[in-house]
């Protein structure tokens, strides 16, 4: 059990948060996919919400993806993909249904490394459902256009408000600093040619440089 860490935030912080939170968030109403690629992270929600879209019937198939980060490995010791296919297992999604990978420790590995598997599967899909946290969507995305062109993508997540979403995670500072994280990687990574860009309104982007100087800033890139 990992302990709660709560963060008394401001009501400026929080405004901030929301913005950027809701910028990240693509909104897309799940249908019908051939497969999901869920995505590995510190929020058991997204095998939760993958667990659920699956026992809607919306794709048949699942590729849990990921290793550990130092921010994962106290929350998944055993790795990413082996406890959320433990929990969509549990949550009554038939071990047929999971394929896992467990090498994967960014975004990049996730997608590249799920396609190999699904390859390796004789699974050709033509349209993929991304199963993240919500604040992920927009960078999942991005990346997904670069990366693997070929499929008609789709991201889901919770279906939550950045206010419903933030005590369900159980660390404040831990999705603040990933969703600050996340963002500049929206805005810096096409550059470096892991994703396609996206526009950032300037509001976001106030909002962005608020949250950094509130210290939250410890998911940034190393060299920033």
């Amino acid at each position: 059990m990992v302990e709660e860490k709560r963060v008394d935030l401001t009501e400026q912080v929080r405004r901030w948060a929301r913005v950027v939170y809701d910028h990240q968030r693509l909104g897309e109403e799940p249908r019908r996919c051939d497969v999901a690629v869920v995505l590995g992270s510190h929020d058991i929600g997204v095998a939760d919400r993958a667990a659920e879209l699956y026992r809607r019937d919306l794709f048949d198939r699942m590729v849990i993806t990921g290793a550990n980060s130092p921010t994962t490995l106290a929350r998944f010791p055993r790795g990413e993909a082996v406890h959320y296919r433990e929990r969509v297992v549990e949550l009554g999604v038939p071990e047929s249904a999971v394929l896992m990978e467990t090498e994967a420790t960014n975004t990049g590995e996730n997608l590249r490394l799920a396609r190999a598997l699904l390859d390796r599967a004789g699974i050709a899909p033509a349209t993929v459902m991304f199963v993240c946290k919500p604040y992920m969507e927009r960078r999942a995305h991005a990346t997904v256009l670069k990366q693997w062109p070929e499929v008609e993508a789709l991201c889901a997540s919770a279906p939550l408000d950045f206010d419903a979403y933030l005590p369900t995670v159980g660390d404040d500072r831990l999705v603040l600093d990933t969703m600050v994280g996340d963002l500049q990687r929206v805005m810096e990574y096409p550059a470096r040619g892991f994703a396609v860009p996206q526009s950032v309104p300037e509001d976001v982007r106030e909002a962005f440089h608020g949250l950094v100087a509130a210290g939250f800033d410890r998911h940034l890139l190393p060299d920033t």
